[in-house]
């Protein structure tokens, strides 16, 4: 049997978050690429050509289409949260009366004790609908931006989300920001300068194939448009949804998945395709020309797969790069993905086809700063976690300098699967909460778990960071 314990994390050992065996870096390794591949993807179908309903061969910039293939990705969550609840499948945050496999999150909790997971409450479902809207509303921003940009530079912009984060957490949430916090947001908001000076300098009037042009501008403020309602979304959760719920992370993400489906399908679809654009019809978006494109081409349909398959792989480890390593790993992962994005990007160009990709310019010196700006600053801000620099004087720090003792003590929250004889093993905590947690919320946590655990009650934090992107 096993159950879900919360005592101190132990770091001896391998695996299961007490080290970093062959088992975790494959998991790292095969959710890095499947966080690349959304991003890639995404891009290549939005280059991709084929014939629309009018009879004409164009660019499939199809950006809500893409967004509901986005969130029908997320659906499939739900079929892997029914296989793990059927067959009692050892899976981070589940938690099954039975099982014959011989492993147990460990606990001083004798078996005539053990309770089934509850179910969770009927409202859970439809609060979820709330962060749906926000995800969606950001990834269709971000889709729409994606069209006039590199993905390279989506991929970067997209970074920025720390800084509307560590704007709402201090002025909004009263959850004050340490100085050291500031200088990271600080270092963020000057790469971002730099990533968008890339944009505006390197555009040329050939940008716009097809006799449509590009632009570059426009695609920049509406992917920080994105990162800002991603950032409302972050408040939203931490806010509203802090609370002592069993509820799974697989059919958080699923339900999530499923309520931007309905909304995109029943509600967006028909307002885009009533509102005036430049899609066939004189609309904003036309289904039935995604539909006709998509059965024209059968390079189309497998991409659009892989764009598929990429989002579902890239949810599910995500949950394990967390379980496996612990919840500083998913940020680090994401810190991967700007360089790991625009290496293969440069990669697909110069060594696969020059119809794909992206070109190295002149300018691509500037967006590299701008790169190395992202990282160190997202580094400062993540302090003194793993994977973090603290700002201890010298060259490195910028010859600044703060206090970090009374952080480095903080325990890390994490579930962990270990066999029935070793020793208590720590809880498990979604990936999917805001990376930018600031002293005060883990403060606050740290006191919620204690008083669940005085209770003899499970703590389980319900929230979900946003989309693939």
């Amino acid at each position: 049997t096993y159950k879900v314990s919360f005592n101190k994390l132990t770091m001896g050992g391998s695996g299961h978050g007490a080290g970093c065996g062959i088992n975790e870096i494959i998991v790292f390794v095969l959710a890095l690429v499947a966080g690349t591949g959304c991003s890639l993807t995404s891009k290549v179908l939005l280059d991709m050509e084929s014939v629309g309903m009018d009879g004409e061969m164009k660019k499939f910039e199809k950006p809500l289409f893409q967004t509901l293939g986005m969130f029908v990705g997320m659906c499939a969550a739900l079929f892997l949260h029914a296989g793990v609840v059927m067959f009692k499948i050892p899976f981070p945050g589940y938690v099954h009366k039975t099982s014959r496999n011989g492993y147990s999150a460990v606990g001083d909790v004798d078996d005539d004790e053990e309770e089934e997971q509850k179910p969770v409450p009927i409202w859970m479902y439809f609060l979820l609908l709330i962060p749906s809207l926000f995800d969606l509303a950001a990834t269709a921003l971000c889709m729409m931006g994606l069209m006039e940009v590199e993905v390279s530079i989506y991929q970067m912009l997209r970074g920025s989300a720390i800084i509307f984060v560590a704007i709402l957490k201090h002025f909004a949430l009263g959850d004050k920001l340490r100085g050291f916090m500031w200088v990271g947001v600080g270092w963020n908001v000057v790469s971002i300068i730099l990533v968008g000076a890339t944009v505006i300098l390197s555009a040329t009037p050939d940008d716009g194939e097809g006799g449509k042009q590009k632009d570059p501008l426009k695609g920049v403020l509406l992917i920080l448009a994105g990162a800002f309602v991603q950032s409302l979304q972050y408040a939203f959760e931490e806010k509203v949804m802090s609370m002592e719920v069993s509820a799974p992370p697989l059919l958080l993400i699923g339900m999530e998945g499923f309520w931007g489906t309905v909304v995109c399908a029943f509600v967006l679809y028909p307002v885009c395709y009533n509102l005036p654009g430049a899609d066939v019809g004189g609309v904003m978006e036309n289904p039935y020309d995604t539909w006709a494109m998509m059965e024209n081409s059968k390079d189309l349909q497998v991409m659009f797969l892989w764009y598929f398959l990429s989002i579902f792989f890239y949810n599910a480890l995500a949950v394990l790069v967390t379980f496996m390593l612990n919840s500083v790993w998913h940020a680090i992962l994401d810190n991967f993905r700007p360089i790991t994005v625009w290496g293969t990007d440069l990669f697909i160009f110069y060594f696969v086809t020059k119809s794909f990709g992206e070109e190295w310019t002149k300018w691509s010196f500037v967006q590299l700063a701008g790169l190395f700006v992202l990282l160190y600053g997202t580094a400062v801000y993540n302090a003194p976690h793993a994977g973090s620099i603290k700002l201890e004087g010298g060259v490195l720090s910028c010859f600044c300098k703060f206090d970090y003792s009374d952080m480095e003590d903080e325990d890390e929250e994490k579930q962990v699967l270990v066999p029935i004889d070793d020793a208590a093993a720590a809880p498990y905590q979604s990936p999917y909460q805001s990376p930018f947690m600031t002293p005060n919320t883990r403060a606050k946590r740290d006191k919620e778990r204690r008083a669940a655990e005085k209770q003899g009650k499970q703590f389980t934090k319900v929230s979900r960071g946003g989309s693939f992107a």
